[in-house]
């Protein structure tokens, strides 16, 4: 299981019914969006770093794990807005507005992962999927999610095995060698895959599968007073950065 999946099963709000989440998680990403860069990306950021930390109870070393993966991919994104390509100033030259245009950028983009990865680390992702039935979605792309999601921690869960047995045979002492490793591994997930799906399909036939995989979903009760708090905060948001953008301006 991947740290981040662990920390949601683990997580103080796991008994809380995943549309509160989702409403406070997608609510604060959509907020970033839409706001102003600045100051509306900082206020948001501290806002969702503080609900995190905070009420989330997610453990700061894990969240810095998890968030410098796509923080790397906000910094990657806003570097090219640094350079203007053609011009008089010559084939590659820095944009005039770069520095303001990627600042505006990182700051939304790097909010708004901590909106995602708010929702990420307090609802597990086998308390969500089955709830998509009722919410209108095919109970065969349901199914086809659920068991690729357990297919792929098995999975990995099998690279890891492997590995570690290649390594305890001195598999990654030289070039040479850690490429017929890294040859070997591919081959071996490639073929424990299949072996995977064949018994999954034989389990499923002996069990007499009618089309439709039934798990016992977890009752919860929406609570209307983490809606109205969900709803206040961002309701306050919007207003700080508006009224902090007339005082800037």
């Amino acid at each position: 299981m991947l740290p981040i999946d662990a920390a949601a099963h683990g997580s103080r709000w796991r008994r809380r019914h995943p549309l509160e989440k989702a409403l406070l998680g997608i609510g604060l990403t959509v907020t970033a969006v839409c706001l102003p860069p600045w100051p509306g990306g900082p206020l948001v950021a501290a806002a969702t770093l503080a609900v995190l930390l905070g009420p989330a109870g997610v453990p700061g070393r894990q969240l810095w794990r998890a968030f410098r993966i796509p923080l790397g991919f906000c910094f990657t994104g806003a570097l090219p807005l640094l350079f203007a390509v053609g011009g008089p100033a010559g084939p590659v030259a820095l944009a005039p507005d770069g520095p303001r245009h990627a600042g505006e950028l990182l700051l939304r983009t790097s909010a708004a992962s901590l909106g995602v990865l708010l929702f990420a680390f307090t609802t597990p992702v086998s308390d969500v999927l089955p709830r998509l039935v009722r919410a209108g979605v095919p109970a065969p792309v349901v199914d086809v999610a659920l068991v690729m999601y357990r297919i792929g921690f098995l999975l990995l869960d099998s690279l890891t095995r492997v590995r570690q047995a290649q390594a305890a045979r001195l598999g990654t002492t030289g070039r040479a060698a850690a490429w017929r490793s890294v040859a070997g591994l591919a081959a071996t997930t490639f073929v424990r895959a299949f072996d995977r799906a064949a018994r999954l399909q034989s389990g499923l036939a002996g069990r007499g599968y009618d089309g439709a995989l039934r798990v016992l979903v977890p009752e919860a009760a929406l609570s209307w007073r983490f809606l109205t708090g969900t709803a206040a905060l961002l309701t306050a948001l919007v207003a700080a950065t508006l009224v902090l953008k007339e005082l800037y301006l």
